[in-house]
């Protein structure tokens, strides 16, 4: 019997970083950067917002799948994944922006001036606010415009990209939203922005009802991504691309004068998929435990023996004479009431004991969920037991 809870399903993924690449973008793909969940809070309802109903509105704040009370907090789970910066995210984190600038200067103090930190927000903030931000150690930011509109940004980009922060624009690529997008790339020419990011738009559980309502569907059976967005991502791309080398547009055959700024495009099965297992890997090999195994799918994975917290210590003995396992390589799990050992050991052992026994995989994360528990016996009742055959 197998207890199963899937992970993404995906190709091997070679999307190496682009040389013109925004930092925050190079060290997501590596899966290096935490991500700092500072506020569920958001003033806007744009219908698109992916988040859970776990998180949205709420004004709680998570580094990571983490849910933290304080920065010490965060910084234990950056130190967990040997984090090389954080990328700071919401809600928007100007709904908490006290909170967010406590945030990057307790960063930036703990691990030093080479961490690099970068900020989402939709608010068309008080330009002089900028300085503030620089001061504090912010390395870059970037906006989503609200309904496309970017006039009310103009003032604010400006005073972030005076104050030394590396600026720009960053997007859901909606696929019914052609030609106002074809018109920003235009528009972005008279803009301080150092690149633009379309992230192909995603379909989750947060907005599924409001895509359906658009006439959005999935893309493919293995993406959140909404059919039409990847496909406008491209053309957006190949255009920017094309007046970079001097070439006539794929679509109007027009030539244009090179834009200033880099425009990146991120699928949704490569933040997803990619991305996270980066960053999953990256933890795992950070905390293994030396019971523990790491998959090629970036999760742990060990053997189990199921018993009572008045039987542990002396199962444990018995377990280390009975196979002279020493006694690192065991630890007890009073949360699930197990005993946590090497999967080989707990194979050899599965059939000679009247105990519940397992191989468990689980996420690298804090609350490490299960993904996987397969039963390697037919006892399931942790009932006392001996390691004689």
């Amino acid at each position: 019997m197998s207890i199963t809870v899937g992970l993404p399903q995906v190709p091997e993924l070679h999307e190496p970083p682009e040389e013109a690449d925004a930092e925050g973008c190079i060290q997501c793909q590596m899966g290096s950067k935490l991500v700092l969940f500072i506020t569920g809070n958001c003033h806007w309802r744009c219908d698109y917002c992916p988040l859970s109903e776990t998180r949205r509105d709420i004004d709680h704040m998570f580094a990571n799948e983490r849910r933290c009370e304080s920065f010490d907090e965060v910084i234990e789970e950056a130190r967990a994944m040997r984090a090389t910066g954080a990328g700071i995210t919401g809600g928007d984190p100007l709904m908490a922006r006290e909170r967010t600038l406590e945030g990057i200067r307790r960063l930036k103090a703990e691990f030093g001036p080479d961490f690099h930190l970068h900020m989402y927000t939709s608010i068309p903030f008080r330009p002089e606010w900028a300085a503030e931000f620089a001061e504090a150690g912010l390395d870059e930011i970037r906006f989503h415009f609200l309904d496309l509109e970017s006039e009310q940004y103009r003032e604010t980009i400006a005073a972030c990209s005076a104050a030394s922060i590396f600026t720009g624009v960053e997007l859901p690529c909606e696929p019914d939203k052609e030609s106002e997008l074809l018109e920003l790339l235009e528009i972005l020419r008279g803009f301080d922005v150092d690149f633009l990011n379309l992230n192909e738009l995603e379909i989750t559980v947060g907005n599924i009802d409001n895509m359906e309502l658009r006439g959005f569907n999935l893309s493919t059976e293995i993406t959140a991504g909404a059919a039409g967005s990847a496909e406008l991502a491209h053309i957006l791309r190949n255009r920017v691309i094309a007046a970079a080398n001097g070439l006539p547009d794929p679509i109007d055959a027009e030539t244009r004068d090179p834009y200033d700024y880099h425009l990146k495009f991120c699928t949704a099965v490569y933040k997803d998929a990619g991305q996270l297992r980066r960053r999953f890997q990256r933890r795992g090999e950070a905390t293994i435990a030396p019971h523990e195994t790491l998959t090629e799918d970036s999760t742990l994975m060990f053997g189990a023996v199921y018993a009572t917290e008045r039987d542990q210590e002396s199962w444990i003995e018995e377990i280390a004479e009975q196979t002279n396992l020493p006694r690192r390589f065991m630890l007890w799990d009073s949360d699930n009431r197990r005993i946590e050992l090497p999967l080989v050991v707990a194979e050899s052992i599965a059939e000679h004991v009247d105990a519940s026994v397992a191989m468990v995989e689980v996420t690298p994360t804090f609350e490490r969920m299960e993904v996987t528990v397969v039963w390697l016996n037919d006892n399931r009742q942790g009932e006392p037991f001996s390691l004689g055959s």
